[in-house]
């Protein structure tokens, strides 16, 4: 096991929660991909630590406190694979993008606490992140926030957080 390589992940898992963004430059790799990008926001979905931090800001617009507890690291080869557990708290709309990059979905602010867990898979080139992708219990996520199943009051804050994420979007 590179320990250099699972401590530079897990560095990189830090720097999107704490919002040091600058640092990103040092652990992403210049043609790193984030396999993950699908359902963000279209700056998201390009190559370099640009993609990486557009997707830490669109993280960070709706969720506070964004943290990552590790709990194991291990790596072969050029591969490390992370669990962890995110955790932080809703406090804008969460926002989800389709396959042509404009807004599907907004989910509206409940400042209710998540903490969910999670496997990322970071391929390594040159001591930094090359390629990313994550398993992430999404529905759990989902049930935490309140999103699911929806009230009526909620699908009604869910319409109008998707308008004005278009609008905003165009």
């Amino acid at each position: 096991m590179s320990t250099i390589d699972a401590e530079t992940c897990i560095r990189s898992m830090t720097i999107m929660g704490s919002g040091d963004l600058d640092e990103l430059s040092r652990v992403v790799h210049p043609r790193a991909t984030n396999r993950e990008a699908k359902d963000e926001p279209p700056a998201c979905r390009g190559q370099g630590p640009a993609a990486f931090v557009a997707t830490a800001h669109w993280l960070r617009s709706a969720f506070a406190d964004l943290t990552f507890d590790v709990h194991d690291a291990v790596t072969d080869g050029d591969l490390t694979v992370v669990h962890c557990t995110m955790s932080g708290r809703q406090v804008g709309p969460f926002v989800a993008y389709d396959e042509r990059g404009a807004v599907a979905q907004a989910f509206p602010a409940t400042g209710r606490r998540f903490a969910i867990t999670q496997t990322h898979w970071f391929r390594m080139k040159d001591g930094q992140v090359v390629e990313h992708w994550a398993n992430r219990d999404d529905m759990g996520l989902a049930r935490q926030l309140g999103w699911v199943p929806p009230s009526p009051a909620f699908l009604l804050r869910m319409a109008r957080a998707t308008r004005q994420a278009r609008r905003a979007a165009a």
